[in-house]
């Protein structure tokens, strides 16, 4: 039942969690089907609670309080309108509107059919009065602010004609032992019913929660999704280039050192002509992988434009950068490349350049630029420091 009833709050906040969502979910035929059950199963719980007050009211007819025309008759109205709604649901009607419940208008219309009838019987009025507050309760489930003002406004206008226009006696019938156990049949179906929507309304916030949960976790996986290349996984070059600039903040703030390595893979287009362009994939992704599983977590390893790589060393001088990338170079050198064609052989070059005073990220890369490119000049498979 829980299970139910929490998929059952979930659809009946869809327009909250459609907003979170950033607007109205798009309908398909399968989601107007669900909407349409939904509602359906609402006006059928709605429709039992006319047939257990009119169970009521013959009990009180069955002593004489009041008369059995006026339990057929609230029986009738009120299934009367659950009718109207469920035939305007199948129509299509209420999908016109943003709350296609129609909660407002719904619940306008049964207080107004409950203060006509605490005025045509006000000798078992106290019934209908109670009703007033499962109604209103609700109503204010998914009403709007506005709304909900309109609603109570509306009810306080008939509760008002009905105690200050006219002088009829509003009963609470207790004169027989069985007018006082039907009034308390009132009282326990009225606070049961309070209570339902009370389990209701946390489960509209337990469905709420988990909407907002998704959704954030929906925005962390598409921002991390903005920030990495997608074939090697490893930050693009929009965002390496981010991180560089705040740790070249960092160091100006701290006066701490920064060492960056442009990174290239030794006649790539080599490998791409010779064994092809998804081999030549595989390569760039096995050497990322290599790289992340090889350097320090606060180092930061992004694609900076084809199979050049930049990596963005924090806390290193430039004896210790060259160092750290040396044993990189050795480590990819040393993978059995062979796996993905025969005689295939990867390596890489780099350029290695430390941070100096007041110098901008432009000036950093152009050095170590010159760096990669002298490290090409002599023979490719080594490091160059700028």
């Amino acid at each position: 039942m829980a299970k139910t009833m929490g998929s059952a709050a979930s659809s009946f906040l869809g327009p909250i969690a459609g907003a979170l969502e950033g607007g109205r979910p798009k309908l398909t035929a399968e989601r107007l089907a669900r909407r349409a059950k939904q509602r359906r199963q609402i006006q059928s719980m709605i429709g039992s609670c006319f047939v257990l007050d009119a169970v009521v009211l013959l009990i009180y007819a069955h002593v004489g309080t009041t008369s059995v025309s006026v339990a057929t008759g609230y029986a009738l109205a009120g299934l009367t309108l659950v009718a109207v709604y469920v035939l305007l649901s199948e129509l299509g009607f209420h999908e016109r509107f943003r709350d296609h419940y129609l909660v407002a208008a719904q619940s306008a219309v049964n207080m107004v059919n409950l203060l006509v009838f605490a005025y045509l019987a006000p000798e078992v009025g106290i019934l209908f009065l109670c009703n007033l507050f499962v109604v209103f309760g609700f109503g204010a489930l998914r009403t709007s602010a506005r709304q909900t003002s309109i609603i109570w406004t509306v009810m306080v206008l008939g509760l008002a004609a009905l105690f200050l226009w006219t002088d009829k006696p509003i009963g609470m019938p207790t004169g027989t032992m069985i007018d006082r156990f039907a009034t308390m049949l009132v009282f326990a179906l009225t606070i049961g019913r309070c209570m339902f929507l009370g389990i209701f309304s946390s489960s509209m916030q337990q469905s709420l929660y988990q909407s907002g949960v998704k959704l954030k976790e929906a925005y962390r996986r598409i921002e991390e999704l903005a920030e990495l290349d997608d074939l090697t996984g490893a930050f693009n070059r929009r965002c390496i280039m981010r991180m560089l600039e705040e740790e070249i903040t960092r160091c100006a703030r701290n006066g701490s050192s920064c060492a960056i390595a442009l990174i290239d893979l030794d006649h790539f287009k080599r490998i791409n002509d010779l064994y092809g362009h998804p081999i030549g994939d595989e390569a760039l992704r096995t050497f990322a992988i290599s790289m992340f599983a090889n350097i320090r977590s606060i180092d930061r390893f992004g694609r900076y434009g084809g199979e050049e790589f930049l990596l963005v060393l924090p806390d290193l001088s430039q004896d210790d950068a060259t160092r750290a990338l040396e044993r990189l170079r050795a480590i990819i050198a040393d993978l059995d490349w062979s796996a993905f064609s025969p005689g295939m052989q990867v390596t890489i070059s780099a350029g290695v350049a430390t941070l100096r005073q007041n110098e901008t990220s432009d000036t950093l890369l152009a050095r170590a630029d010159r760096a990669l490119y002298a490290a090409k000049a002599r023979g490719r498979n080594r490091i160059a420091g700028a």
